[in-house]
């Protein structure tokens, strides 16, 4: 197959960018599925979509990405780091590990990589299409590059309607696209136990309670002071601090309860919450999901002045507590950007706009909406998977 004059003039602008030879893991036998996400916002997804070929497609696949995914991988799927889109580099990455199928998230298209792919007659898939566009620092004016890549494909599943005109417009062919939604992401109902679960609620009682998650010391102030407010609302509110550095747990408790005078509970001293408790800090990263089904609010520390969040809100929304998070949203810029967008979390700028929140919050209808419109946005895109699942299953049987 001959390079047309894009793909040749794309490729003398990429000389000079190949990398050293990668060490890889070694690669498994049997059929192999090569997922690549372009972006630290489709690691999610793509994370989702590889467990489940695992598990019920019975395949191996190698994951890449720019970064290492946040969310834990399976044990089967592994991640590698992409080939620059280069006829060299791609071709190694080709060669070692012979994928049976290849899908692309998001929007990033690979004319080098594509052209390979073909040579090798490797089907492939986007999924997750917002518009297409070439690669950070690739871009360029190359004449029908674009459009032939994207002929290549054997199918551009797309997120919405103007992502479908835009994949149009750069020249696909409308048979090749199907407007289906976007991609589930990895669960994040995280495990707990149910024998804690139910003797916490049993002591609890009918005590309101609301979780701080994961909180940088430059924030506990900020949570004390909104928990204070909000005591004069409802005097039983319990409150579950739990702090981004678990070996402060004892410190901090000393410190609520020597210097300001709070009944604290430590879970570290085997410490039980007592009616009287108005403070219980756990002393454990491990036990988020106990925590997230026992508050009906949670507010995601690290979000308020800290260096980011450092929980993924679709935890506590696939489990029905209503969020509260702060400007600064970390790695998880664009899943707060789908809660804010369904109104399914709020955000405060302050101490006092987490005080007041909260305390809106303390009316159960107000948060049951909330919790119930976070839970709706974690557990989109399952059907959208399926049909992805289904449709590999397909491509792989027909390339065979």
């Amino acid at each position: 197959m001959s390079y047309s004059v894009g793909l040749t003039l794309y490729n003398l602008a990429g000389r000079g960018l190949d990398r050293p030879l990668a060490q890889w893991t070694d690669r498994p036998k049997g059929p192999l599925v090569w997922l690549h996400a372009p972006k630290s916002e489709n690691l999610a997804a793509m994370t989702a979509l590889a467990q489940r070929l695992i598990a019920e497609n019975g395949v191996a696949v190698v994951l890449t990405a720019p970064e290492q995914p946040v969310l834990s991988l399976d044990y089967a799927t592994m991640f590698a780091a992409p080939p620059q889109d280069t006829t060299a580099d791609t071709a190694r990455f080709l060669d070692y590990w012979t994928p049976s199928l290849i899908v692309f998230c998001g929007n990033e298209i690979r004319p080098a990589l594509i052209h390979e792919a073909q040579l090798r007659k490797l089907p492939m898939l986007l999924v997750d299409g917002r518009g297409p566009q070439l690669m950070p620092g690739r871009e360029g004016w190359y004449p029908g590059l674009i459009k032939t890549a994207l002929t290549a494909l054997r199918q551009i599943l797309v997120v919405d309607d103007a992502a479908a005109k835009s994949f149009r417009n750069a020249g696909a062919e409308p048979a090749q696209i199907q407007t289906t939604g976007r991609l589930e992401e990895q669960s994040a109902a995280l495990p707990y136990l149910e024998a804690e679960r139910f003797n916490l609620a049993q002591s609890l009682a009918t005590r309101p309670i609301w979780l701080a998650a994961a909180v940088p010391e430059i924030e506990e102030a900020a949570v004390i002071a909104a928990h204070r407010e909000a005591l004069r609302l409802s005097h039983r509110l319990l409150l579950i601090l739990v702090p981004h550095d678990p070996a402060r747990a004892t410190a901090l408790g000393a410190e609520l309860e020597g210097n300001e005078g709070w009944q604290v509970a430590l879970r570290s001293a085997d410490q039980e919450p007592v009616p009287e408790t108005e403070v219980y800090i756990p002393d454990s990263a491990s036990e988020f999901g106990l925590w997230y089904r026992l508050a009906p609010v949670t507010f995601l520390g690290g979000s308020l002045l800290g260096d980011g969040c450092a929980r993924n809100p679709m935890e506590p929304a696939a489990l029905g507590s209503a969020i509260l998070y702060g400007p600064r949203s970390g790695l998880f810029g664009a899943a707060y950007g789908r809660l804010g967008a369904a109104r399914a979390a709020r955000a405060v700028g302050s101490a006092t706009d987490l005080a007041q929140a909260l305390g809106d919050l303390l009316s159960p209808d107000r948060a049951a909406r909330l919790a119930q419109a976070a839970w709706t946005v974690a557990s989109e895109g399952v059907d959208v998977t399926d049909k992805v699942l289904d449709l590999i299953g397909k491509m792989m049987d027909r390339a065979q």
